[in-house]
């Protein structure tokens, strides 16, 4: 059976579009990846900044003013 070249270039076709589909799903996983890295890193961030003020000496005496 001849393939006619209707039916090659619909395969050529479909071939990208399967090559085209994979990048992107591959990006999108990369780029949420590296969303849930930035999220976590702003987690840990405001974590430690609540965590030094929450350590204060509550009982120290303000400055004095002049």
């Amino acid at each position: 059976m001849r393939l006619r070249t209707l039916q090659i270039v619909a395969a050529l076709g479909a071939a990208i579009a399967f090559v085209l589909a994979f990048m992107a799903a591959g990006a999108a996983l990369l780029s949420g990846l590296f969303m849930l890295l930035g999220l976590a890193a702003v987690a840990w961030l405001a974590l430690s900044l609540i965590k030094g003020v929450l350590r204060r000496d509550r009982k120290a005496e303000p400055p004095a003013r002049a």
